[in-house]
């Protein structure tokens, strides 16, 4: 029983270093003209930028389809980092992420 404890305890800490590197990981996505996500390992979205060019009422249905395209684009690649730093991590064998 005080093995499990001992493991358990083992995982959470390595658990909560992973989660400090993830929010001290920041990526910045331009995937769309004009537009930067920047967003953390931990999938915070720390910044959003659009260009001044674009914002005009004749662009607002472009700009909120290109603002949600590059959101997701930069969770999914902030997803990907997080998935990376797991797997390199000793101990944290999660089922799924191999």
């Amino acid at each position: 029983m005080l093995d499990k404890v001992k493991q358990f305890m083992d995982f959470k800490k390595k658990a909560d270093q992973l989660k400090k590197e993830l929010e001290a990981s920041v990526l910045e996505v331009n995937d769309v003209r004009g537009i930067t996500v920047v967003i953390n390992g931990a999938q915070s979205v720390q910044k959003i930028e659009i260009d001044e060019g674009l914002l005009t009422a004749a662009n607002k249905n472009r700009i909120q389809m290109d603002l949600l395209r590059s959101i997701n684009t930069a969770v999914k690649k902030s997803q990907q980092i997080a998935a990376n730093k797991m797997k390199e991590m000793p101990g944290l064998n999660i089922p799924g992420m191999g």
